[in-house]
């Protein structure tokens, strides 16, 4: 790294105009980027991190925004420098991709759906470097390979739909990175990810940043990520830069109040130990996001145990037996299909206010199982017990009666809101439909869920676009509370949000489990999440679960390697402990494409003590 800086930000303004007032997202930020430098923005959901990085690529002229003042000096291979503030679009054309390149948050409305993914990658790499078709098919099937995207040919010629949230983040990944810019905007690039690809790819990006000179910005809410990959450390806070410096100041000595409860919001990977019960976090400042000070921090991360919300002596609320999913697929026209073993076999039962953590890698199986439940995908055999009866056998009249007492969080806020309808009525409908509330009672009724999610009464007439991703996601949580279920699966909830938001939004949770006893079904590749929200655990690993224990169990004594591994590539937020070394892992994913007629073998967990069972694996000791 040297000092001859790429980039470099002086009293920048955007504003974005609406009819009744005009929102100052970025109001007068300065800062650079040097070459080869890593710099992390950090900050709450909406505290303008993206907006100033869309800006430097002057993506935000196309959704409503205007760079009222303020220079973007971006300094060109050839050493000269450009103020991008004042370029037109058909030169930006030529930036962006070529020399800056971005990740965006949500994959799924960065990809084209109606484009492989093959097709997306080779025009990009066509355009900017002039290759023809074969090279560039050459240049994107090393570029999957890199990010470690199994079967890597036959995934050029799917379509997004078909990959899992974390695998079409990897795929944005090896498109960004395809053209070698100079620098990359990565915002929040692996938030869809599970661990270990989340290690790998900042493994990556760090070995590109070594081969090719790369700058980085890097937007994330993961304070892990941060200290594992940051030199300097920019905080963002309604639009202003309140705090700025290197990595390891800003974590061991933050002067503003706002870093400090940042920090103190991170949940730490071993800092439940000796605890049962999960545990809310402290200092969390419900309203700070509406415009109130931020309250200096007295402590720091203090653990608030909740009460013992199981109720271990009824019979369970949801029983999973031998529950399998499989999906018939295509391998070319005119070809043979082959299935999909998508979950395999697994069990596991739930009681009433009690949550299970199941965890593990994208493409698992973590979110099939939690569709399968509620039969938004048709599981191929097993059973599915909530309160005694078995929703399998149910038609779809009747399935739809329990799915009020069952509700689902997504992982992908935005493509789970209709973007026609406003906050309100996207959170006012199941209310109506199911319980046919009209008037005043539904406003007071949609006032009361937004302001449990820490959201104001303001947001009712808003509509999906006008919302950060992390006001989106407690949309999705505000509608899942709407019907006061007793079951709710939450596929990556907080995965979306940024630190604080989410110790906020696990409070929440964790305050309804209290007043309602309501069970949680908390799917997350987030293991610090995990084992503070969860009483026991599930790893998931190639659509079966391979172990399942108490939290305690599973977080201070992993039997199963998987488990061991996931466990090891979790990132520690202290910059002091950064991995010494860069490990690429050059081993084979397993694939769960299987060929027609392929039975595997029935396999049943070993309990190894009470209530901690571990899947059979070359080298056990029973």
């Amino acid at each position: 790294m040297n000092n001859e800086r790429i980039i470099e930000i002086k009293d920048l303004k955007v504003h974005f105009p609406l009819k009744e007032n005009t929102v100052k997202a970025v109001d007068g930020v300065s800062w650079h980027i040097n070459k080869g430098e890593t710099v992390a923005v950090v900050g709450e959901s909406g505290s303008g991190k993206s907006v100033t990085a869309l800006s430097l690529m002057r993506l935000t002229d196309y959704s409503g925004g205007k760079i009222v003042s303020g220079s973007i000096n971006f300094r060109n291979n050839d050493g000269t420098t450009i103020d991008l503030a004042k370029s037109n679009q058909d030169f930006m054309g030529n930036i962006r991709g070529n020399h800056i390149s971005m990740i965006f948050q949500e994959p799924m409305t960065s990809l084209n759906p109606v484009y492989t993914i093959g097709m997306q990658m080779t025009e990009s790499i066509k355009k900017h470097q002039g290759k023809k078709e074969n090279e560039a098919k050459k240049i994107a099937l090393d570029m999957i390979k890199l990010v470690r995207i199994p079967e890597p040919e036959k995934q050029l010629n799917q379509y997004p739909h078909q990959l899992s949230g974390g695998m079409r983040q990897r795929v944005m990944i090896a498109m960004s990175l395809s053209c070698k810019p100079s620098l990359l905007i990565a915002d929040e690039p692996t938030t869809a990810l599970d661990v270990t690809i989340q290690s790998q790819i900042l493994d990556l990006i760090k070995l590109l940043q070594k081969d090719i000179g790369m700058s980085v910005m890097f937007i994330t809410h993961d304070m892990g990520v941060v200290a594992e990959v940051a030199d300097r450390v920019i905080v963002m806070f309604r639009g202003q830069k309140v705090e700025e410096g290197d990595v390891i100041e800003i974590f061991h000595n933050p002067k503003h109040p706002y870093t400090q409860a940042l920090l103190s919001a991170v949940p730490k990977l071993g800092s439940m130990k000796g605890i049962k019960l999960p545990a809310k976090f402290s200092n969390v400042d419900i309203n700070r996001s509406e415009g109130e000070e931020v309250k200096k921090v007295k402590s720091k991360n203090t653990l608030l145990e909740i009460r013992d919300t199981v109720d271990s002596k009824s019979d369970p609320l949801l029983k999973v037996q031998g529950l399998t999913t499989r999906f018939e697929i295509k391998q070319g026209i005119g070809s043979e299909k082959g299935i999909v073993h998508a979950v395999e076999n697994i069990d596991f039962s739930l009681q009433p206010g009690e949550t299970l953590g199941l965890v593990g890698e994208s493409g698992c199986g973590k979110s099939t199982t939690g569709r399968s439940i509620v039969r938004l995908v048709e599981p191929t055999r097993g059973s599915v017990f909530f309160e005694g009866q078995d929703l399998i056998s149910l038609d779809k009249t009747e399935i739809r009666d329990f799915r009020r007492q069952i509700q689902m969080i997504f992982q992908d806020p935005f493509a789970s809101l209709n973007p026609r309808m406003t906050v309100g009525d996207t959170i006012g409908e199941p209310i109506e439909v199911h319980y046919q509330t009209q008037g005043d009672e539904l406003k007071d009724r949609i006032t009361m869920l937004l302001k449990r999610v820490g959201l104001s009464s303001d947001y009712a007439s808003r509509y999906p676009h006008e919302l950060s991703g992390g006001q989106r996601q407690r949309i999705g949580i505000a509608r899942a509370l709407a019907l006061s279920p007793k079951l709710i699966i939450a596929d990556e909830a907080v995965s979306a949000l940024d630190v604080s938001i989410q110790a906020q939004v696990v409070n929440l949770m964790m305050d309804l489990q209290e007043d309602l006893k309501l069970a949680y079904l908390f799917i997350s590749h987030d293991m610090a999440v995990i084992e503070r929200v969860s009483h026991r655990v599930a790893v998931m690993y190639l659509g079966e679960i391979v172990e399942l224990g108490l939290r305690s169990q599973i977080f201070e004594n992993p039997q199963h390697p998987y488990t061991k591994k996931l466990m090891s590539a979790v990132p520690i937020a202290d910059p002091r402990n950064r991995k010494k070394e860069l490990n690429l892992m050059t081993d084979e994913i397993p694939s769960l494409l299987k060929p027609i007629g392929y039975e595997p073998e029935k396999k049943q967990l070993v309990n190894i003590s009470d209530g901690h069972a571990v899947m059979p694996f070359d080298g056990m000791k029973i």
